[in-house]
């Protein structure tokens, strides 16, 4: 007689009718060398910016003005750095690639990531392709070609 190694039911999804759930796709975003770093439910560009930097704000603690926006940010903090702003100085809590140390987001106050009311992504820092450079990483920059004579 045949010796019987399991008896397992294979079950698949792929005809089964999409649930609410999955219609709330997450997106994923990830550092220009392709490593992963975040993962949230909107776009970025959803997201007010501010004006000093223009990066983006996610509300992380919920207050009387909304509630905090689920997310998960893959990075390791930093040192903070204290950034001169008209009117008076900020303290940055950096939070940087865990690949590259490329600086992607800060916050106000020491790590934990959400230990403050918001996280702020840094504008083009993050992009939705893997291995990609988002088109707003050089924005502000002007590249200049030189042109040689001789």
């Amino acid at each position: 007689m045949p010796k019987v190694v399991s008896r397992s039911a294979i079950s698949t999804s792929a005809d089964a009718k999409p649930t609410a759930s999955a219609a709330a796709s997450l997106r994923v975003y990830y550092c220009i060398c392709g490593e992963f770093v975040l993962v949230i439910d909107k776009s970025l560009a959803a997201f007010p910016q501010r004006q000093t930097d223009n990066a983006y704000i996610i509300r992380c603690q919920d207050n009387e003005t909304g509630k905090a926006v689920a997310f998960k940010l893959n990075a390791n903090p930093v040192a903070p750095i204290l950034v001169q702003r008209p009117g008076g100085h900020e303290r940055q809590y950096g939070f940087t690639c865990p690949r590259c140390s490329l600086l992607v987001a800060y916050q106000s106050t020491p790590p934990p990531v959400k230990s403050a009311p918001y996280l702020y992504i840094l504008k083009g820092a993050l992009t939705l392709a893997q291995g990609q450079v988002p088109r707003d990483a050089f924005e502000d920059s002007q590249v200049e070609q030189e042109s040689s004579t001789t």
